[in-house]
């Protein structure tokens, strides 16, 4: 009773008259602008400030009217997160023991500040014992010094050297995390460098990473340091392109997530899952991505982004492989996604683009698979593509030269040569101006060649210096980890033979 008494007066002496938060009740009331402000986020209506002033009350956003509205919003939604509802099936338990963790520690600051130490400690102890339970050093840290400091007020010198053990040790341990955190996120201030730039002395100071967070995990059991010691492993594979190495460490990471399910993070298995069907992608071994793909499908977040990151790679793959119908059946399964027209604008424009090239391969390759041809091709029409602008800005100018060559392909199949020069001659001019050589090698390459193409009049018998672009690709393969500018849809060396094709 002592501990009610303590929050009733604090309650009583600091209440507020109103908690404002989006609630179901509050939700309600679809006349309120802080209603239509919400649900025009939620529906992706409201992409800038302009966007919601001019929605809401039609004025710029300087306008005080919109600017109050905004703060108060601001301020009612960062209410509700305390009050978020973390038991979902699909949430881990460890995920949703440090959400509650983290928000009983903040109430047991603001129960220290307005001088309530019993129920603070009270909740310092629970917390504390979860804290135990899932390791959560920087927490056990937290709640030890606050329960030290009240037994040592209150005379107990028992309980005292109890909590300054747990403070001695997981100090230790919390550094060890920092440190372990510090290593990974130094990789990943490289992890997006152009293979060209992956120098000897950058893997050499990978490899030092590696072997010191080995030495981590050997000292300390704390899930902290593991996933960062796999994901350092994961990364130092990818960027060197070791891709059985890449898929084996990903094994190791699921097996340690499987023989510890305590500190099981749902965001660190998806991140295995999606890194082996990139794995897979690049070692175009179709069948074991596919396997791989429908057991991780069963319990991946559906409607999710890391869920359309997936998708997309398992879309590659199928592609990569000419799995053609397998591909179709995964785009119209995304696509088709109730969440799919929420998603960031650069997002649905990839998604985009892979429904020009699977209708592509549905005109090409339909004559003669009976199967493909009954693909269904929606409301999809080749003009719409021929005629596109390839309007896109320059940071994602791979769309326009992706947009430019599917063009391109369209028009051998209908056998329309007369449109490809001009095509040729925009990609040219793309490849001088635009695309940076150690950022869009590859495409950089495939344009040379059809340059080569063009000069020849389309008489392939007659072109030269082919030879040097198609071993400049073969030299650095494809190579995708989510950036827009290594996106290809249908690799550049599959492509050149299907257009020479066409010359036969």
């Amino acid at each position: 009773m002592k501990h009610l008494i303590e929050i009733s007066k604090i309650v009583n002496r600091k209440k507020v008259r109103k908690i404002e938060i989006f609630d179901d009740h509050s939700l309600r009331h679809k006349n309120s602008k802080f209603n239509e402000f919400f649900e025009g986020l939620q529906g992706s209506k409201f992409k800038t400030d302009r966007d919601a002033a001019q929605q809401l009350y039609g004025c710029s956003p300087s306008d005080p009217k919109y600017r109050q509205l905004k703060s108060r919003f601001r301020k009612r939604l960062l209410n509700t997160l305390f009050f978020l509802d973390v038991n979902i099936p699909s949430a881990s338990s460890y995920d949703r023991a440090y959400y509650s963790c983290n928000k009983d520690w903040a109430l047991v600051k603001t129960l220290l500040w307005y001088d309530a130490p019993h129920t603070a400690a009270q909740l310092a102890r629970q917390t504390l014992t979860t804290a135990l339970k899932f390791q959560f050093a920087d927490l056990i840290l937290n709640c030890a010094r606050v329960l030290r400091a009240y037994a040592a007020e209150n005379g107990d010198e028992r309980s005292f050297e109890t909590y300054d053990q747990h403070i001695r040790e997981y100090s230790q341990a919390l550094e060890a995390e920092i440190r372990s955190e510090e290593l990974y996120q130094r990789v990943i201030l490289n992890y997006h460098l152009p293979a060209s730039k992956n120098t000897p002395l950058l893997a050499k100071q990978i490899q030092s990473y590696c072997d010191t967070l080995v030495n981590l995990s050997e000292q300390y059991n704390c899930p902290v340091i593991y996933y960062n010691m796999y994901l350092v492993w994961v990364c130092r594979y990818e960027m060197q392109q070791d891709f059985e190495a890449m898929l084996e460490v990903c094994e190791q990471g699921e097996k340690y997530i499987a023989q510890n399910p305590v500190f099981e993070q749902e965001s660190k298995l998806i991140i295995f899952q999606t890194k082996k069907m990139s794995a897979y992608l690049h070692l175009r071994n179709y069948r074991d991505g596919r396997i791989n793909a429908e057991k991780c499908l069963n319990s991946f977040p559906e409607n999710s982004e890391a869920w359309f990151t997936f998708m997309e790679y398992y879309f590659l793959l199928a592609m990569h492989t000419e799995n053609y119908i397998n591909a179709i059946a995964i785009f119209n399964q995304a696509t088709d996604n109730s969440k799919f027209k929420k998603l960031d604008n650069a997002i649905q424009e990839k998604w985009n683009i892979f429904e020009g090239y699977v209708n592509y391969i549905i005109e090409a390759e339909g004559k003669n698979n009976k199967v493909l041809k009954m693909q269904p091709q929606r409301s999809f029409r080749g003009s719409k593509v021929l005629n596109s602008q390839v309007a896109y800005s320059r940071e994602y100018r791979i769309f326009s030269v992706l947009l430019l060559i599917l063009q391109i392909l369209f028009l051998l199949e209908r056998k329309a040569i007369s449109g490809i020069p001009e095509r040729i001659d925009r990609l040219k001019k793309y490849a001088n101006r635009q695309l940076r050589k150690d950022e869009y090698h590859r495409p950089s390459q495939f344009i040379r060649l059809l340059q080569q193409l063009n000069k020849a009049d389309f008489h392939p018998e007659e072109m030269s210096n082919t030879n040097k672009y198609l071993s400049s690709l073969k030299k650095h393969p494809f190579f995708y980890r989510g950036l827009v500018s290594e996106l290809e849809v249908i690799p550049y060396e599959k492509l050149w033979e299907r257009i020479l094709s066409y010359f036969k």
